[in-house]
């Protein structure tokens, strides 16, 4: 590979774009078999999800591009007039514990201030530790007893002031 097929860039696609048929794909594995259910239920709830919430100018579905391969990924929509929420964090199972979910989290944020926004919202599941962790490290408050266990919290929301 040359270094330039190594940059990650990413784009802006909409839910229905071959780009994010990795993500949504990837997610509905990671969810049926952490919180059960099936696989293609899961899949057929993230790609009937409105598509119309992750585009302009309310939302936006960002998608990291490695070398011609979508590595990682992440959308946001609108949760009130100076909140964005943010949806769909992933990274690809090939390609984890590179950085790139900080990365994703990061262009999010950019691309959420440039809309005007003034905050971010989002929830995790309770067996998604590395999401909590992803969200701790990068700022975001967590708007639940850290004292309880994960299950006892059930969905982890968090925010963050831009």
């Amino acid at each position: 590979m040359t270094a330039c097929e190594d940059l990650l860039q990413f784009v802006t696609v909409e839910q229905q774009d071959p780009l994010a048929a990795p993500l949504l794909a990837e997610l509905a594995v990671e969810y049926s078999t952490r919180y059960g259910g099936t696989l293609d239920e899961h899949h057929e709830f993230l790609v009937n999800y409105p598509a119309a919430h992750f585009t302009a100018p309310d939302g936006g579905l960002l998608i990291g591009v490695q070398g011609g391969t979508a590595v990682t990924g992440g959308a946001f929509q609108r949760y009130d007039a100076d909140t964005a929420e943010l949806k769909r964090i992933w990274t690809s199972s090939a390609h984890r514990r590179q950085g790139l979910a900080g990365r994703t989290l990061a262009a999010l944020e950019q691309e959420i201030r440039s809309r005007g926004y003034r905050r971010i919202y989002l929830t995790t599941g309770p067996r998604q530790p590395e999401a909590k962790a992803l969200y701790l490290s990068a700022g975001y408050r967590p708007l639940y007893d850290q004292t309880l266990s994960a299950d006892e919290v059930g969905i982890h929301p968090f925010e963050k002031d831009l």
